[in-house]
């Protein structure tokens, strides 16, 4: 026998394995990269859905924010979702680590990346249009709920919109079972729908960051919490019913 037996493999063989070996990912490509994609790709989707807002032509009523919102996240999750799963909200990645898709690890860093880039987008969307337009959309902050006599209907709404959202991310994107290449326009087109249905109940923000950064910029805070608390009920009742019911074997707690 040529080959010294080294167990099982021979010493060439444990030679080619330690050569053929894959290089372990970058500490910078685990961790920091995907948090500069997350504040990249938030900074995007705001600044055109404020943009969309604030310079929303008369006459196209919710259509134009719809399609401006939903083609804009959709073609960044293309772009950026492989480097950090594409989030770009705060109510997302809660439900992506309830689930198993995000470490824990990156869970704070995430939600201050979004908020970062709210901020920037929303700072974006103030200096590029006309002061007239931006004082009269409020800076794209939501302001459908006028009374606290809308409070109900509007929470129910943000928590029922942002869980048809946070589904779509979760069962197109990180569910094996039913994830698929066109997920991030069917996450798009979910954002387009939510707009287009609910926008006049509670503007259908169904992103904490998308509510934040308009807010700060504009100074505008008026049941600022709504828009905190509705998507972030929805991520905790589809991370229960994913792990419970829907989730593949992998993700799913029950049943295996």
């Amino acid at each position: 026998m040529s080959d010294l037996e080294f167990g099982r493999m021979s010493i060439k063989e444990v030679e080619m394995e330690g050569k053929y070996k894959p290089p372990q990912p970058h500490w910078y490509e685990l961790y920091a990269q995907p948090c500069v994609a997350e504040l990249l790709g938030s900074a995007l989707f705001i600044f055109i859905g404020c943009a969309s807002v604030i310079e929303n032509v008369d006459g196209t009523g919710r259509l134009q924010p719809a399609l401006a919102h939903g083609l804009a996240l959709g073609l960044i999750i293309a772009i950026l979702g492989n480097i950090s799963g594409g989030h770009f909200n705060p109510a997302v990645s809660l439900a992506a680590w309830l689930i198993g898709g995000l470490n824990i690890m990156l869970l704070i860093p995430y939600w201050i990346s979004q908020l970062c880039g709210g901020l920037i987008g929303a700072g974006l969307a103030k200096v590029v249009t006309a002061n007239d337009r931006y004082v009269n959309a409020t800076g794209a902050a939501f302001t459908s709920i006028t009374g606290d006599g809308q409070i109900p209907s509007a929470l129910v709404g943000e928590i029922v919109m942002t869980m048809f959202l946070v589904l779509a991310v979760c069962m197109g994107a990180i569910n094996e079972k039913t994830s698929g290449p066109l997920a991030p326009f069917c996450i798009g087109f979910t954002v387009t729908a939510d707009i287009l249905a609910g926008g006049a109940v509670s503007g259908a923000c169904m992103n904490p960051a998308r509510a934040f950064g308009p807010a700060l910029v504009a100074n505008y805070w008026d049941y600022h919490w709504v828009y905190w608390v509705g998507p972030m009920v929805a991520s905790l009742l589809v991370g229960a019913l994913i792990r419970l019911l829907i989730g593949d074997r992998k993700i799913r707690l029950l049943l295996k």
